[in-house]
């Protein structure tokens, strides 16, 4: 299997929910299935079915999270030149046709919020920015159609903010 890259910021991001549900929300649980059990008939307790399925879901999500950092690489952006887009930079961008700018920075699948502006490298809007400069123009197929932008600044911008 190949290493997924990520930053700094998301693999603190997810070994801090990690270590959340190991040491805090899976022990709760466990305390909160041995109460429910205590008040009897686990045919007809609901409070028990619950705190079960609660179980059941965090051991899930321990083994998901457990398997994405054993696969990820971790890439320091910083160390690098961001003369040309590559993981881990910013990009202003305008789009040629409504004049309308963003900024991106492009992040891991796992680290990804569009909302915020982190998108995977994977997304078609990042993989037809890579190894392009400040001031070229590209086409960029996506899902909505082709467009055409404008690289206004490509950067080094340190992730530092809590989602």
């Amino acid at each position: 299997m190949t290493k997924e890259p990520m930053t700094q910021f998301g693999h603190s991001k997810l070994k801090n929910e990690l270590n959340d549900l190991k040491k805090v929300q899976r022990p709760e649980t466990v305390e909160e299935i041995d109460i429910a059990r205590s008040h009897g008939d686990l045919k007809e307790n609901a409070e028990y079915h619950a705190a079960r399925e609660k179980l059941r879901f965090i051991e899930s999500r321990i083994a998901e999270l457990s398997d994405l950092l054993v696969n990820s690489q971790l890439v320091d952006p910083s160390s690098y030149a961001h003369d040309k887009v590559r993981f881990g930079s910013t990009v202003e961008l305008e789009n040629l046709v409504t004049e309308e700018k963003a900024v991106y920075t492009i992040v891991g699948k796992t680290e990804s919020n569009p909302d915020v502006g982190l998108i995977s490298f994977h997304t078609p809007l990042a993989r037809g920015l890579m190894g392009k400069e400040e001031g070229d123009e590209v086409v960029i197929a996506l899902p909505s159609g082709k467009v055409e932008y404008e690289i206004l600044e490509v950067a080094y911008k340190k992730i530092d903010f809590k989602e």
